[in-house]
């Protein structure tokens, strides 16, 4: 049996069984899942194997899914009749996780397909693992993060919906409240809990970027199974179709952050490198140091030019025939004009104010010697 890993599809830990050789047991829970996602959940499944056991759990007597019963004939579905007996009590879970724990020590399927949105599978999923099985989880986007863990893969109706829906194939058939396009509410105590980001809330770039570090080889690069394969065992839900992509090298390619190489199964991928500002100067092209040495060179002549105009200025200030020193004589001989100026109203000044005593002086003489 070959089986062909996620490298070229789009699936991690579970394999694409190529062979068919893979027998699953899928087990629906029919309180909790709609009957329009029916045609869509087993056309995923055969990518994984062949599905050999089909059974329905609910209480058919009711008018609830009315929806179901048209979906049953249509895939040969085994409808297993549970009753409620209690009012308001899901009974189809009991009954489910019975079939389930006999067809593990039947031991004639290699694989479980819990179809279900309900919490309540959570312990089922991880005791069939504990025995060596596969297990697939298929349900609403309101699954509890509990059983999304569980599980080997978990995978999103709303994706297989949206991807039926763009391929162009029919849905369910049926009427009633179970194929009016909502599903039926969760029962589990953890209480469902709506998609974030991207329906699983899973960050891409914080995920690819782990996945590459934790795969990769001494020269940085890592084969895409590889990352894949991490993807899924740290995130179960973990689906390209849930970020708008059918393969996992598309979406991969995508990402800024990473550099690819090589095509299809021997694709590998790298996280991009961040140079140094050394690195990067020693990877500029010819062209670009060129213009750079250019722009230097002109740059230094322009300081050279401005440092060589400074100088001859100032040597001509300094020199005795230059126009600095004729400034300077200009400003020596008006000064010394200003300063005669100056005395020669200063003597007259002088002279003004003694001239009144001497002449009282000259006549007390002449008339004491009258």
């Amino acid at each position: 049996m070959r089986r062909r890993g996620l490298a070229t599809p789009y699936r991690g830990v579970v394999d694409i069984d190529t062979s068919g050789s893979t027998r699953i047991a899928v087990l629906i829970d029919c309180d909790n899942v709609s009957a329009r996602h029916a045609e869509a959940v087993l056309e995923e499944l055969a990518k994984y194997g062949t599905p050999t056991v089909k059974r329905a759990y609910g209480d058919w007597t009711t008018t609830q899914l009315t929806g179901w019963k048209s979906e049953l004939h249509r895939h040969a579905i085994q409808p297993v009749q549970q009753f409620a007996y209690t009012f308001g009590k899901n009974s189809s879970d009991s009954a489910l996780i019975i079939d389930a724990m006999d067809l593990l020590w039947q031991g004639n399927v290699e694989a479980f397909a819990l179809v279900s949105s309900d919490s309540d599978f959570t312990r089922l999923a991880t005791r069939l693992r504990e025995s060596g099985k596969r297990v697939l989880g298929l349900g609403a986007r309101k699954t509890p993060e509990s059983l999304r863990r569980a599980v080997d893969q978990f995978i999103f109706l709303e994706v297989l919906q949206d991807q039926s829906g763009a391929d162009g194939t029919g849905q369910g058939s049926g009427t009633g409240p179970a194929a009016s396009g909502e599903d039926n509410g969760d029962s589990g105590s953890d209480g469902g809990r709506p998609g974030r980001d991207s329906g699983s809330g899973i960050n891409l770039e914080s995920a690819l970027t782990k996945a590459v570090n934790a795969t990769s080889g001494d020269d940085g690069w890592s084969r895409l199974g590889a990352i894949g394969r991490h993807l899924s065992r740290a995130h179960a839900d973990f689906d390209p179709r849930d970020f708008g992509h059918q393969r996992l090298g598309s979406l991969v390619a995508e990402q800024p952050y990473l550099e690819t190489t090589g095509q299809g199964s021997s694709l590998q991928v790298r996280l991009k490198q961040r140079r140094s500002p050394a690195k990067k100067a020693a990877a500029q092209s010819p062209a670009t140091k060129a213009a750079n040495t250019s722009k230097a060179t002109k740059k230094s002549a322009n300081q050279q030019a401005a440092t060589e105009s400074g100088a001859a200025k100032k040597s001509s200030a300094d020199e005795p025939g230059g126009e600095g020193a004729e400034a300077q004589k200009a400003g020596a001989q008006k000064a010394g004009a200003q300063k005669s100026t100056d005395q020669k109203g200063a003597a007259r000044s002088s002279n003004g104010s003694q001239g009144p005593r001497a002449t009282a002086r000259r006549r007390s003489s002449s008339a004491g010697q009258a």
